[in-house]
């Protein structure tokens, strides 16, 4: 399971560890539980400071908890944390240890807002590739709080149980029988959605605004294009802080990097983590799991930014740089259903649709590739395309053509999401052709219409286009002076993270020669 190059490359990972870190497992007669004992005598084996031991106690299923001889960490695992969880598994034992990126104090007065005693359960596929994220933000919940505890529960041993909870979508989080949360969320979204539901009468740090002070330039997210004005900002010896939900932004979401010019192939995870390195290798403020509430003028070309935290900050210069993310149909039924048969990733909730009839809305080429992969699991696929014909390309179109169990719909408008209360049952199209209503019977929906900007904090602000994007210059400038945004954002047309990179640089050269002409 985990062979003699993990086994080093854990080792080295581990090394810094200084605490003794407790691998507790249940007993249980399941027949999996060998691979999970295997699993921990072997992560034990790479650092002394690691250790396995029995809690006496039985289990149904394979399980254990993390703990460390100071305190019950709150961590526990249901399952066995192999595939893309693996991760979690590893980021849980250096966490404990207080090793790795852990909330900052701001953040940790914000968890610690929360009422105590919430058992929080997160419901995973290990083939899910944003459960990990989810997970691991709880789990350092758990961690800051103190009385917060998380359960990471594999849905391969829990199949009745998930049939009772509805699920239908990973990740889930449930508090008792309550959904919470599906689907991929950053720390920031998280956090903001138990701040809302659990928070202590007067626990909330929203209402002690914390004052972070002034700064030359504040960058707006941490994709390609923010951690390039960030850089090109500081390295122009200006007092420069990055705010990002996550650093890395959509591109965490993105797999294999082959026209990023010279490197011949890289993925979004490792490109993102090399953005981040490069950040924090100069004197950036970096503002990580942060969401921007409000933008205001403050004096001259200042601006406020107000944060969801309660925090704010003023800077001579702004640059927006915070991407896009998936678009919604916005038709009835899509929110209300969402993870009880709506899902945007084919990849992460394909395989709860086993057998099952689905449709995937866009004819692009994110559409059809879900089409096609889903094809290899559900009994059926029906593709809807808003236009009269595919806007894929023509490889693919031709591979969807020869799945006998896919069909396609084209010039028809999505109208709704039918369902029954409990679970999706239909979709219901607008024939363009002849204006007539038609329905589909369905058990999920994957939406694949592509992305949209996330400029709605700032559309009072700047002008943006019909779209939403951010209305720039050649230099990146918008129409409010002291104010410039660059990548995926803005009207700059070709979202690719090679130009985004681009961008952020132009954005950050422009507010610096402004202020140099304005003889700041």
């Amino acid at each position: 399971m985990i062979d003699h190059d993990l086994k080093t490359q854990l080792a080295e990972v581990f090394g810094s560890l200084q605490s003794q870190i407790n691998l507790i497992y249940d007993e249980s007669q399941h027949e999996k539980q060998g691979e999970l004992l295997e699993m921990l005598k072997a992560v034990a084996e790479t650092s002394k400071q690691i250790q396995v031991k029995s809690s006496q106690e039985m289990s149904p299923i394979p399980s254990f908890t993390i703990t460390t001889p100071e305190k019950q960490t709150g961590i526990r695992f249901k399952g066995i944390p192999g595939g893309h969880e693996f991760t979690s598994l590893v980021l849980a034992i250096l966490n404990s240890g207080g090793l790795g990126k852990l909330p900052d104090a701001s953040l940790v007065r914000r968890i610690k807002g929360i009422k105590p005693g919430l058992n929080v359960r997160t419901y995973i596929s290990l083939s899910c590739e944003n459960c990990p994220e989810v997970v691991q933000a709880l789990n350092q919940f758990a961690l800051a709080h103190g009385d917060f505890r998380h359960t990471m529960i594999d849905g391969e041993f829990v199949q009745e149980e998930l049939a009772r909870l509805n699920v239908q979508g990973v990740p889930s989080v449930f508090v008792d029988n309550e959904l919470i949360h599906v689907g991929k969320a950053s720390v920031a979204e998280l956090l903001a959605k138990f701040e809302e539901k659990f928070a202590l009468p007067g626990g909330s740090s929203k209402d002690e605004p914390a004052d972070l002070g002034v700064f030359d330039v504040v960058v707006v997210g941490g994709g390609p294009a923010g951690a390039a004005a960030a850089i090109y900002s500081v390295r122009k010896g200006l007092k420069t802080a990055l705010i990002a939900e996550r650093i890395g932004g959509q591109m965490l979401d993105t797999k294999g990097i082959e026209n990023f010019t010279s490197v011949t192939y890289t993925e979004g995870v490792e490109l993102s983590a090399q953005l981040d390195k490069h950040v924090r290798n100069y004197p950036v403020t970096v503002l990580e799991h942060r969401r921007v509430r409000l933008v205001e003028k403050n004096e001259g070309t200042r601006h406020k930014i107000s944060l969801d935290g309660g925090e704010f900050l003023v800077t001579e210069a702004l640059i927006i740089a915070t991407g896009a993310k998936w678009r919604e149909l916005h038709v009835p039924g899509e929110k209300e259903y969402l993870g009880r048969g709506v899902a945007f990733c084919p990849h992460c909730d394909g395989p709860y649709y086993k057998g099952k009839r689905v449709a995937v809305i866009g004819g692009g080429n994110s559409g059809v590739e879900a089409a096609i992969d889903l094809s290899g699991i559900c009994s059926h696929v029906t593709l809807v395309e808003f236009s009269d014909k595919l806007k894929a390309d023509a490889v693919l179109i031709d591979k969807l053509k020869s799945l006998k169990n896919v069909d396609v719909i084209s010039y028809a408008k999505t109208k709704a999401i039918a369902g029954d209360g409990k679970t999706v049952v239909g979709l219901e199209y607008e024939d363009r052709h002849s204006g007539q209503m038609k329905k589909v019977d369905l058990d999920g929906v994957f939406v694949q219409i592509g992305l949209s900007p996330n400029s709605t904090f700032v559309k009072d602000i700047v002008n943006t286009n019909v779209y939403g994007e951010i209305v720039v210059d050649p230099r990146g400038r918008t129409s409010e002076p002291g104010i410039y945004a660059a990548g995926d954002v803005t009207t700059t047309p070709y979202k690719q993270i090679v130009i985004a990179m681009g961008d952020g640089a132009k954005a950050a050269l422009a507010a610096f020669e402004d202020r140099m002409r304005a003889g700041a």
